[in-house]
């Protein structure tokens, strides 16, 4: 059990991490590569085959007796190769592990999602040691995460655009700072902590539903009577098997170096959520992809099935990923207001510059949050709407529209809160409240984009927001350059931020009608799916930022646009498929079953003249015959359906045909489903309902 576990002693001892580094690796050595990390440096030859040779020795003592280049590519996956730690001599077999071996390997490209920039005959691909993130030892493989590119370079992954926006963001937010007379900072880095949502469920119960084996998500199923209403699950008390569970999730990513700290029940039945403490962007998406590596195989271990899919059962709250964004610099968050913030400049500046940024890339952020499975969730009563906007809170907008109106901000100062009971000290007050029902929102020192897909790695996210802000922040800093009064032309910028792009700003209820109304009159773009958000990364003010700012060209782009329109179309046909095939091999024949079984009854209750008795099955065989001729006939519409977008030469238009013409009778199938399981005996059922799943954790 936890209780019982060092956390101090443990932590970690799986990560080849700077301190490892520093004790293990000679001083010179460990210098050089600290040079690279912090400041980008190349890397020395020399320097590398050392750095390898220690990593080697490091990782055999852990038992690992193979490693591999750990990669991520746009399947959102993460992918590995390995290879053993062998080379042979005259003698035998010598463990080694070189510094090119270290530096550089090579995949094939062709087979992962390329957006026709490979072709399957052109095989070759490189990954290239990312040491900004330290590599880990895992189920006996030494794991170095690494960039994945074409033979010419483009980038085939989540992680090289990551690195890039890093770069971009850190020197534009340099330059601003150096232009408020800053000249201490060198590198400005942003910083991510990441909530993560996710589903229990029984193993039995999975290997029984053929739809969440498909897809990830249950296609059918009738609500219980009892479900989330009663709010009787969210923050409760932890089951036994479920306790033991996080317990072994804490271990094992304690040891891997994810500092995973906070752990509660959600609201769904079976849902819950944990939560690792702030790192840098590129090493918090590397922790959070081990995070859901992490539960799905532990999940394993106590007969359990972890699901991440965004929304796994209707009728109830899916999955989310709450990324919490900031920046750092010297070890000073510069998202922090301090107790003054009309008088903090900078954060005034940073803040404004996040505001304009959001206002003019809302489709992209839509896009960078978004997966199929999301379109379930965005825009209902449980998810933040599929309008962009931000929440600052009260407080932080009226002081920017007194700057906006060229007028001083008289205001309290953060005070504290008591609650009238003696024995309970006052508290700090925050200076904003929380907001759940807003897609952006700025947090006490921080903007959490709540819309994430649960399922998603972090990267795309984290991409844009760094891009944007960057892209905003060069334009800030050029116009400070050239005044000769700093601080009156900062001031400008937050005043003409705000008058300009203000309309952002809703401190309201997300969820509500008004709000959809309101953000309609202030001009803000709602994208309703997933698909539809797609075509913007091909945009040419998307294709302008991203070559601007050197993360993405035209070509990586173009490729992005092919890979996300494709993987959605396979994801809806699959689900649709699916959904005829369960219905003709599962649902209809426990239908037949059960009519025989009524008409059987119903011809003994003829023959003993009891005519109340018989007007009730006849009725009853005639709701179920309604609603088995729904399903056939749905059925039938689905195929035709698919047919028809097969015959689409344009893939996008295929993706919009399935959204608008498909979803709709998938959901028709799914509502016949749903009400023929209410009306069929449970015995006769072919699979476990969401009775049996969703209460059988909280016994």
């Amino acid at each position: 059990m936890i209780s019982s576990v060092n956390v101090e002693k443990i932590f970690g001892v799986n990560v080849f991490s700077d301190s490892v580094m520093k004790a293990r690796l000679p001083k010179n050595i460990y210098r050089s590569l600290r040079q690279t990390i912090d400041n980008g440096l190349p890397l020395d030859a020399h320097v590398a085959d050392v750095i390898a040779t220690v990593m080697k020795d490091w990782a055999l003592e852990r038992g690992a007796t193979h490693y591999c280049h750990w990669f991520q590519p746009m399947t959102g996956l993460t992918a590995q190769k390995h290879e053993a730690f062998l080379s042979p001599t005259t003698d035998g077999i010598l463990a080694h592990f070189s510094g090119k071996e270290l530096i550089k390997g090579e995949p094939d490209a062709s087979s992962f999602p390329s957006g026709g920039i490979r072709s399957t005959f052109e095989a070759r691909g490189y990954t290239a040691w990312d040491c900004t993130s330290p590599a880990f030892v895992k189920e006996g493989i030494l794991c170095i995460p690494t960039a994945f590119c074409s033979y010419y370079g483009h980038a085939l992954d989540k992680k090289t655009p990551l690195l890039r926006s890093m770069e971009s963001l850190s020197r534009e937010a340099v330059r601003l700072l150096q232009a408020l007379g800053e000249t201490d900072a060198r590198k400005v880095i942003p910083t991510v902590g990441v909530e993560q949502e996710y589903f229990l469920i029984d193993k039995k119960h999975y290997e029984k539903r053929p739809d969440l084996i498909y897809t990830g998500r249950t296609l059918f199923g009738a609500m219980p009577p009892k479900g989330q209403e009663l709010d009787d699950h969210y923050f409760a008390t932890i089951k036994e098997r479920v306790h033991k569970f996080m317990c072994e999730i804490n271990i094992e990513l304690w040891k891997l170096g994810v500092a995973v700290k906070t752990e509660h029940n959600e609201v769904a039945l079976g849902q819950f959520e944990l939560a690792p403490l702030f790192s840098t962007a590129n090493v918090s998406t590397d922790q959070n992809q081990l995070v859901m590596d992490t539960l799905n195989r532990v999940a394993n271990n106590h007969d359990l099935v972890c699901l991440l899919h965004e929304k796994p059962f209707a009728n109830i709250n899916g999955s989310g990923k709450h990324v919490n964004w900031s920046l750092s610099c010297n070890g000073e968050n510069l998202l922090e207001p301090s107790d003054s913030p009309h008088e903090n400049i900078r954060f005034l500046l940073f803040l404004s510059s996040i505001i304009k940024a959001v206002d003019m890339y809302p489709e992209l952020l839509r896009f960078a949050a978004s997966t199929s499975g999301n379109d379930h969730r965005l825009g209902a009563a449980e998810a933040p709407p599929a309008i962009i906007s931000i929440f600052l809170g009260e407080h932080l907008t009226e002081i920017l529209a007194k700057i906006a109106e060229g007028k001083n901000y008289v205001g309290a100062k953060n005070g504290s809160l008591e609650l009238g009971v003696a024995a309970i000290p006052a508290f700090p007050h925050d200076m904003t409240d929380r907001n759940r029902t807003s897609p952006f929102a700025f947090t006490a020192n921080k903007f959490e984009f709540r819309m994430v897909a649960s399922s998603m790695s972090i990267a795309g996210p984290c991409t844009v927001i760094q891009t944007i802000v960057a892209d905003v922040l060069k334009g800030f800093t050029e116009r400070l350059e050239k005044s000769d009064k700093i601080e009156n032309e900062a001031i400008n910028i937050v005043a003409d931020v705000y008058r300009n792009h203000g309309r952002v700003i809703f401190n309201g209820d997300g969820y509500s009608q008004e709000w959809v109304e309101e953000a309609a009159r202030r001009g803000l773009p709602r994208i309703d799916s997933f698909i539809e958000s797609v075509p913007c990364l091909v945009d040419e003010k998307c294709l302008q930022i991203f070559e601007r700012t050197k993360v993405l060209t035209h070509d990586e782009l173009e490729a992005r646009y092919e890979i996300h329109v494709e993987t959605y179309l396979k994801i809806i046909r699959i689900e649709a498929l699916a959904m005829c095939d369960l219905a003709y091999r599962y649902i209809m024949p426990a239908v037949n079953k059960y009519l025989r079984e009524l008409a059987a009854t119903l011809n003994s209750l003829e023959q003993l003249s009891t005519g109340c008795y018989s007007r009730i099955q006849q009725e009853k065989i005639a709701a179920i015959c309604q609603q088995y001729e729904e399903l056939n006939r749905k059925c039938s519409s689905i195929e035709k359906l698919l047919e028809k977008s097969a015959a689409m030469s344009a893939d996008y238009e295929q993706g919009i045909f399935l959204r608008y013409s498909v979803v709709p009778e998938m959901e028709l199938l799914r509502k016949a489903v749903d009400k023929l399981e209410k009306m069929i005996s449970k015995e006769l059922w072919p699979w476990p309902g969401y009775d049996d799943i969703l209460f059988a954790l909280v016994k």
